[in-house]
């Protein structure tokens, strides 16, 4: 491998406001060579393609491809220069065929020279081929399915013959057939001698194939080296799964032989032609805790949304033995399913108290009187706060308040959404004794989604594992420990899923 980087950064920092999105990252990357970037939501990822693009400008720092400084060039600039990009999103010309985006990113750059190469037409259907589009070259992307509009972006990417190349979510709303498919084709760049920079949600299928990896979280460096090296890091483990997994039995189980409260069977869901969902199946038995572990990207808040009727699904979803197709949210949400978002969605210019009030209008005034009082205990923070508005809270006293407005709604089934995003330790703290005490004093039933295996092992009688839109595992809070805790970050090759038992 050359040792002379394609792509050199060097202090790379973006400031949005008070807000710095990046700090200070710098990277080589040589041609030949994958680097995947890593990071939960937030991390800074997708701001560090778009400052090294063109798309943003930065506030400091270098950009070098091949020697040249490009910080701060317009993209346009960047990508005749010899650096391009995949999108995660497509955004194709309709009134064009696959192979007319093909020749269209084929033709020259210059205004005086519009006219197509004889070799055009050709070199266009070479690319299609090598892409898996040879069949339907002479579609419209309205008629493709979505990995196919995926493969369009990568030969335009192709055709533009790059030096460097920015992959951004190549596997995001893919089956695994398709991913490897895809892997083959990033393969394909670093057997050029392209130089080539993969950021993905799916830490397994992007440690496969990097060469190295970097990983951020709040827009700095955490740690770069071998992505088995990478992901024994403490740092990483802790950002990614909150610290070290222990589980521990709860001291009162759930007998096996009740009847499911929730029953989820093969339930799939589409954003577009992107496949979010991929025949999802899991239970939860009344008085249940279960967690769903997966990282971020996974589907764990498609899942929960298409419970809750947020989003069209195919496949059926039960409660109570009561089919919910065709029931609106509102109505499910009568019915018992009450969601606490991972995004809380809080009236922010409303007092905690109003928040409080709107959860349990329903309610007659002795119940919500007697609702309010329990909640004051279980977030005792919550009753000092009641005259203040939702917005000047702390994150950590609007995910209480966010997770006590769903619970006002006397829900049979509470679904919580990655409630520990972004909280200090000294909150998690909290909401986990908030969590033990609604477990051991109510009946209500918990499903709860989560990143941070640490705080969703301790409460749960099952656990789940969703990775990349499909379940893959499911057991025990120890079972997890003993047979997932070493693998669940760990690098496996593209296609590899660990099995489901009860």
């Amino acid at each position: 491998m050359n040792d002379t980087p394609l792509l050199s950064v060097r202090g790379l920092t973006k400031r949005f406001g008070g807000l710095v999105a990046v700090k200070d990252i710098g990277f080589d990357i040589r041609p030949g060579e994958i680097l995947g970037l890593i990071g939960p939501n937030g991390s800074g990822k997708s701001t560090v393609m778009k400052l090294i693009m063109g798309i943003e400008r930065p506030n400091a720092g270098s950009v070098k491809v091949g020697g040249v400084e490009m910080a701060g060039w317009l993209p346009h600039r960047i990508a005749r220069a010899g650096v391009g990009i995949v999108f995660q999103h497509s955004r194709p010309l309709h009134r064009q065929t696959v192979l007319e985006h093909i020749k269209l990113a084929l033709l020259p750059d210059s205004l005086l020279k519009l006219a197509a190469d004889p070799h055009v037409n050709t070199r266009a259907r070479e690319i299609a081929e090598r892409v898996g589009l040879g069949a339907v070259m002479h579609r419209h992307p309205a008629t493709l399915p979505f990995a196919d509009l995926r493969r369009m972006e990568m030969a335009k990417a192709i055709a533009r013959d790059p030096k460097v190349v920015l992959v951004d979510e190549p596997f995001a709303g893919l089956t695994q057939a398709e991913s490897q498919a895809f892997s083959e084709l990033i393969r394909g760049f670093r057997a050029e001698g392209r130089a080539v920079l993969l950021v993905d949600h799916n830490v397994k299928s992007l440690a496969a194939l990097a060469d190295r990896v970097l990983a951020m979280y709040l827009g700095e460096y955490v740690a770069e080296g071998s992505a088995a090296d990478v992901m024994r890091n403490e740092t990483v483990r802790r950002v990614y799964l909150g610290g070290k997994i222990e589980a521990r039995e709860r001291t009162v189980e759930v007998s096996n032989t009740k009847a499911p409260i929730l029953e989820v069977e093969d339930v799939g869901v589409l954003y577009g032609k992107a496949r979010a969902l991929d025949g999802v199946s899991l239970h939860v038995r009344e008085g249940e805790f279960v967690s769903v572990v997966g990282l971020n990207g996974a589907g764990k808040t498609t899942l929960f949304n298409a419970i809750c009727g947020l989003v069209p699904s195919h496949g059926t979803i039960r409660f109570g033995g009561e089919n919910l197709k065709g029931m609106s949210g509102a109505a499910i949400a009568r019915a018992g399913i009450v969601q606490c978002p991972e995004t809380r969605e809080l009236f922010g210019d409303m007092t905690v108290r109003e928040n409080l009030d709107l959860g349990g209008y329903h309610l007659s005034n002795t119940a919500r009187a007697e609702q309010l009082a329990w909640l004051f205990e279980l977030f005792p923070i919550l009753e000092s706060r009641q005259s203040q508005t939702a917005r000047t809270l702390s994150g950590g006293e609007q995910q209480m308040l966010a997770i006590a407005r769903a619970l006002m709604m006397q829900p049979r089934l509470l679904i919580l959404d990655e409630p520990t995003l972004g909280l200090a330790p000294v909150i998690l703290e909290q909401l986990s004794k908030a969590l033990d005490k609604l477990q051991k004093t109510t009946p209500i039933t918990v499903l709860l989604g989560e990143q941070n295996v640490t705080f969703a092992l301790p409460h749960a009688d099952r656990v789940y594992v969703l990775e990349h839109a499909r379940i893959v595992w499911e057991g025990s809070p120890v079972r997890f420990e003993q047979e997932m805790g070493e693998g669940f970050l760990d690098a496996a090759p593209s296609g590899t899923t660990h099995p489901v038992r009860a």
